[in-house]
């Protein structure tokens, strides 16, 4: 596969990592880590990469459904949404490895559309693309 990259940003993660700092290098955004208590960690006000993750995955979801609906001439309904839940825990092959959901709420569209659309989308959306091989993903499609 290849990728011709138009966008770049990069981070830096300083500390112990999960529980340390993260920052954008541009400086538009830095913010306390902290470990969840189901890892072992103190729990509190704080991000993780799981957090981190399911904000990128569900902005970037629903800009692909919108390219996705502009190609098949389907309108997204105004209120639509993607809730992405993210888990973490141990792999049986060892190491550790996430999950992911997504629920995808297109108010107003049919059950057929907008089953075929999600489905369509996972085939645009870089996040979905980057996980298909590795991650155990679900989508629930509400209308």
């Amino acid at each position: 596969m290849s990728v011709d990259p138009k966008y770049f940003t990069s981070a830096v993660a300083t500390g112990g990592g999960r529980d340390g700092k993260t920052s954008l290098s541009d400086g538009t955004l830095s913010l306390q880590l902290v470990v969840p208590r189901e890892l072992g960690g103190p729990g509190g006000d704080g991000a993780n990469p799981e957090k981190l993750f399911a904000l990128g995955y569900s902005a970037c979801f629903l800009g692909a459904l919108r390219i996705g609906a502009q190609k098949s001439g389907t309108k997204i309904p105004d209120g639509s949404s993607v809730e992405a839940t993210i888990g973490m825990g141990p792999r049986s092959e060892g190491g550790y490895g996430i999950t992911a959901e997504l629920l995808v709420k297109l108010p107003g569209l049919d059950k057929a559309t907008a089953e075929e659309l999600v489905a369509a989308t996972h085939g645009i959306c870089p996040y979905s693309n980057a996980i298909k091989q590795s991650v155990s993903l679900k989508s629930i499609v509400e209308v």
